[in-house]
């Protein structure tokens, strides 16, 4: 019984010693800051329309008053190819040539998964397919978008899918196949534009980013600080994330040490996070997870990362508060970045 004592014992020591390790390593001191700061806005025109506004003068506003140089540009296939092999890309060419005349440079989110609920953003026609049509059909998609903007000088990066990895939004049954689809999506990109990098993204909160450093050249994260967590229909409470910058920077350098990988985030939130859609939200409900206070403590925490770039998820909320609710505050503090 004593020996066995002394074995529990040990285990017990070892497993503490583990945990402060980890706490020591993720968590105490802090992260050497970049020099350099890049600062861009996801963009999103189905959001923009979402929450009742004009998209193009959103667009244009976020590029010409706000002065946003670098955009990620979230598409939707259901709008591309709402009608079996009938694209519309006029909305799509806007936005790029928009682009083109403003020197900013665009991440262009390919694929199925592309971002806002959804998640997936599937065409009607898509159902009645099979796993095998469904995943030539999205291959040619693909396809078409890159053969139509890669001699744009706009594009900077394409980004294949949007958190493939990360089991959240409503999609097909067999998309969460460990990347061997995202895989085939990858190689397609690269056959088609072999001259520009491919960002695969992750949850900067849930995941170590290993599977996507795998596959991608650049690794993109989020990166969330206040949001609703949802236990029950109407039940839940707000959350804070306990992490610290050195949490992202002591992964970032594990990617860049095994992989040689660069990590940037594509999604740093300043918008809500509330109990419904935020359109549907109060302004006082939407205002308890995203205000000026909670932006600039974001911002400080990003910087604190020692990350080099950062696309804000949110610019559509900053204008609608702007125009709507006569609230200017979150715009114009991020104009000063981008000023900068």
């Amino acid at each position: 019984m004593a020996k066995k004592n002394k074995m529990v014992l040990l285990i017990l020591t070892i497993i503490f010693i583990l945990l402060i390790i980890i706490v020591f390593y993720f968590y105490i001191g802090n992260s050497k800051k970049a020099e350099k700061i890049t600062w861009g806005v996801d963009f999103s025109q189905m959001q923009a329309e979402a929450i009742g506004l004009n998209w193009k003068e959103v667009y244009l506003a976020t590029i010409k008053d706000l002065g946003a140089k670098n955009i990620k540009l979230h598409t939707q296939w259901d709008w591309v190819e709402g009608e079996k092999d009938d694209y519309f890309f006029d909305d799509i060419d806007w936005q790029i040539k928009k682009a083109e005349e403003n020197n900013v440079k665009i991440i262009y989110v390919l694929g199925i998964k592309t971002g806002r609920w959804p998640e997936c953003h599937i065409p009607n026609w898509f159902e009645g397919l099979s796993e095998e049509q469904q995943k030539q059909k999205i291959l040619e998609y693909i396809e078409k978008v890159i053969l139509r903007y890669k001699d744009s000088k706009a594009i900077e990066y394409w980004q294949v899918e949007n958190e493939p990895f990360f089991k959240f939004g409503k999609c097909p049954s067999w998309y969460y196949d460990g990347g061997e689809f995202l895989k085939q999506e990858v190689n397609l990109v690269k056959s088609l534009d072999f001259e520009r990098k491919i960002i695969i993204s992750d949850s900067g909160e849930q995941s170590f980013w290993l599977k996507p450093a795998k596959i991608g050249d650049i690794v993109g994260i989020t990166m969330y600080k206040k949001v609703w967590v949802r236990i029950l229909n109407g039940i839940g409470f707000y959350h804070e994330f306990f992490l610290s910058p050195k949490f992202y920077y002591r992964k970032a350098e594990l990617i860049k040490n095994y992989f040689n990988k660069n990590v940037i985030c594509i999604e740093l939130q300043a918008e809500p996070w509330t109990q419904t859609v935020y359109a549907d939200a109060s302004v006082e409900e939407q205002t308890k997870t995203m205000n000026l206070n909670q932006f600039k403590k974001n911002v400080e925490f990003a910087k604190n990362t020692g990350l080099d770039t950062f696309y804000f998820w949110g610019a559509e909320w900053w204008y609608w508060m702007k125009i709507t609710q006569n609230n200017s505050d979150i715009w114009n503090e991020a104009r000063n970045l981008f000023v900068d």
